[in-house]
C-alpha cells in the first residue's frame, strides 16, 4: 500500500474500493478531494461510467467534513445530489466548505 493509498483510506467512509475509482480520476491525497471537491468527483466518476449511487457522492462528502456519510444532515444530501445533476457550468455549492 503506497502513502497516498494509506492517506485516503484515513479519511471517514473510504474503503480500498473507494480509493481505487479516486485513483481512477486522478484523486491521490485528501487535498487532491478538497481541491476537486465531492460534486466534481462524483461527477467524474460517473462519467466514466463506473456504476456508483448517491452514497458515493454523500461518502466524498463525508470524508471532506470527517463526518460519517449517513450522519450528513438531510438537506445538505438534497443540495450535493441537485448540484450533482446539473449542467457542469451551472455549479455553484462549494461542498468542501458546506
Amino acid at each position: 500500500m503506497t502513502a497516498c493509498h494509506s492517506e485516503l483510506l484515513q479519511l471517514k467512509n473510504l474503503g480500498m474500493a473507494s480509493v481505487n475509482i479516486l485513483r481512477a480520476i486522478g484523486i491521490n491525497t485528501h487535498a487532491d478531494l478538497k481541491r476537486m471537491g465531492a460534486v466534481e468527483a462524483y461527477r467524474r466518476i460517473r462519467a466514466r461510467d463506473i456504476n456508483v449511487s448517491k452514497v458515493m457522492l454523500y461518502a466524498l462528502q463525508g470524508a471532506l467534513m470527517d463526518v460519517h456519510w449517513n450522519d450528513l444532515p438531510s438537506d445538505l444530501k438534497t443540495r450535493l445530489v441537485f448540484e450533482a445533476e446539473l449542467p457542469e457550468n451551472g455549479s455553484g455549492f462549494n461542498q468542501a466548505t458546506a
